[in-house]
């Protein structure tokens, strides 16, 4: 069973945590088909058809993002809003390409977990943010809607107090690895 990434990243050239991800997923072409979206759409129009042709090509689809302003990347956004079309994705007449095909969100929070806590910097956990993509896959569209993979943890920036260190990172990659086997 072929999964298809779909990464949702501004700038992978210069992140750390999502490009190492990555990187552990090109091990395994055969596994995974890692498709970035703005590479792919530097103008931001993106190709219906093609997304879907591609959706449906795999068994498994996986959006992998960091989180930004408590949701996707813009380009994502799009994504959702021009491929999940009525008649394919949802609706009463041939919407269910997605029905029963395993979906998860792959995400990076960009600090530490204890700052997704009711009592945490933010007061609010992941499961509770990420609540639209799970109404969406599993209620809207039909989907196998599989509980998300999280990386906690943040690059390295001048001025903040927290950021992972290459073990973690690097355990992050193997613990996204076991996520995406179980699933």
């Amino acid at each position: 069973m072929k999964t298809l990434i779909i990464l949702s990243h501004p700038n992978i050239s210069k992140s750390v945590i999502n490009k190492r991800l990555i990187e552990e997923l090109k091990k395994y072409p055969e596994k995974y088909t890692i498709h970035e979206l703005t590479y792919s759409y530097p103008d931001g129009k993106i190709d219906v058809e093609k997304e879907q042709e591609l959706v449906e090509a795999h068994d498994n689809l996986i959006l992998q993002f960091p989180i930004q302003w408590f949701s996707c990347p813009a380009i994502l956004k799009a994504w959702l809003d021009d491929v999940l079309t009525h008649g394919w994705a949802y609706g009463r007449n041939g919407g269910d390409k997605l029905k029963g095909k395993k979906v998860a969100l792959a995400v990076t929070a960009g600090i530490g977990q204890f700052d997704y806590q009711e009592n945490g910097r933010y007061h609010y956990n992941l499961d509770q943010l990420l609540v639209p993509f799970e109404t969406t896959f599993r209620y809207y569209c039909h989907a196998d809607y599989r509980p998300f993979f999280a990386y906690y943890g943040a690059e390295l920036v001048p001025g903040e107090e927290y950021s992972s260190t290459t073990t973690e990172i690097e355990k992050g990659a193997k613990d996204y690895l076991e996520f995406l086997e179980n699933m």
